[in-house]
């Protein structure tokens, strides 16, 4: 970096967070960034913590570099930095944060769910952030689907096989099929092959992704497929079809279901997403509370982070902003009835006994689109064209290896860790 805009990204940051860094604990977050979302944590969710707090908000690309101006000039202004998981990996990489184990012992002890918390190791043998808050994908359905639920079958503990024979029985006895995925241009159905069936039946996503289990994973998509309501390839968000009543069973991200839950929240229940022969893959969206190494108030930040963490705080951040708890919070009674239907959906996704987390992509920077598009052109080809599994298969396994080559992302969970580009094995 030229020392030019190294000194002017660092007299920026000593404005930014009101020189002398010590008059205040500066906490800089790429998430609640919007004005309304920001007045909100610093006039609400911060309330309490006994020391004065500056809240500083951030782009993700600037947020980088303004941590990495501040290790490189050795003068620290930033006590605490709270950013997405992907966002904090690239730091840790170069061995920027200060080791948080003894507090993810204290949090683990007080019950914080061990898979979410092994996620702030980002790999490493040590703790590197604390998770914050998050989100994800769940499953909603109309109550008047439960009438047709298999024999035995939890829709808090639903498997893939029981969501096809759920579908069609619907399908038989309602004439209509009733299952709906947000398939349409907008909609988010690359992350459901990456987050959620390719780790429920092959345990991976990129290593696994023309083995024998991922065929055997696509012959039972497509008999699901076959209960699937055809205008999926329309939907962008569950919650128009669910209030439109064209679909009674849906997947989708929770802020994609909010509007149909909070509007009639007596008509759904709101579930995890069922599990496959590796386990209930899932994909959470991670917001960490990190230490940067040299920060001039360590003690304070950890004391931020613990307040950030409890039960009280968690549920105020999820009624205000709606990021959802990551620690086990019970909403109060009169909390929006359709945000603690969708957060006791979150929770019980992420304490569930088979619960296999799958990450975001991580390293591929703005070739993301890309990788969405194998998994899309893939279930294109195989599930609505009808084209043979192997030979698909063994098509985008080459445009996949070419990406993961060309950008040298290295695996990320649920695949097994790998120091160069994640191979397709």
């Amino acid at each position: 970096m030229k020392p030019s805009i190294l000194s002017g990204l660092l007299a920026a940051t000593c404005v930014l967070a009101g020189m002398p860094a010590h008059a205040d604990t500066v906490f800089l977050s790429t998430q609640l960034r919007p004005i309304e979302e920001a007045t909100v944590v610093r006039e609400s969710i911060l309330d309490g913590v006994p020391l004065a707090v500056k809240y500083v908000v951030e782009e993700p690309p600037q947020f980088a570099v303004r941590l990495e101006a501040e290790r490189q000039a050795g003068i620290h202004t930033i006590s605490l930095v709270g950013a997405l998981h992907g966002e904090l990996s690239p730091i840790a990489a170069k061995d920027g944060f200060v080791q948080l184990d003894e507090l993810a012992a204290k949090l683990a002890l007080a019950g914080m769910s061990k898979p979410v918390l092994d996620l702030g190791r980002l790999g490493k043998e040590h703790q590197q952030y604390i998770p914050w808050m998050q989100a994800t994908y769940v499953m909603a359905a109309n109550k008047q689907a439960l009438a047709y639920l298999p024999e035995g079958a939890d829709v808090n503990a639903l498997t893939y096989d029981q969501l096809i024979a759920w579908g069609k029985r619907m399908q038989s006895e309602t004439g209509q099929a009733r299952i709906g995925f947000p398939a349409g241009p907008k909609g988010l159905m690359p992350r459901f092959f990456q987050g959620y069936f390719y780790p429920s039946f092959t345990g991976g996503v990129v290593r696994p992704f023309k083995s024998a289990d991922a065929v055997k994973g696509w012959e039972r998509f497509k008999e699901l497929w076959s209960v699937v309501n055809p205008n999926s390839t329309n939907y962008n968000f569950m919650q128009e079809p669910l209030l439109a009543d064209e679909v009674w069973v849906a997947w989708d991200h929770v802020a994609r279901l909010k509007e149909a839950v909070s509007q009639q929240p007596d008509q759904y229940a709101i579930f995890p997403a069922p599990a496959g022969p590796r386990g209930r893959g899932f994909m959470p969206v991670i917001a960490g509370l990190a230490i940067p190494k040299g920060a001039p108030d360590q003690g304070d930040a950890v004391a931020v982070i613990e307040h950030l963490v409890k039960p009280q705080t968690q549920i105020l951040t999820a009624q205000s902003v709606g990021f959802f708890p990551v620690v086990q919070a019970t909403l109060p009674e009169d909390t929006d009835p359709g945000i603690k239907l969708l957060a006791n959906a979150v929770e019980a996704t992420q304490t569930a006994k088979d619960a296999l987390i799958s990450l975001l992509p991580v390293g591929l920077g703005d070739r993301g689109g890309e990788f969405n598009k194998v998994y899309m052109d893939t279930f294109q080809r195989i599930v609505l064209r009808e084209e043979p599994i192997a030979t698909v298969l063994d098509d985008s396994a080459s445009a996949l290896v070419k990406l993961m080559g060309e950008t040298g992302a290295p695996c990320w969970a649920p695949d097994a860790v790998s120091t160069e580009a994640c191979p397709v094995e």
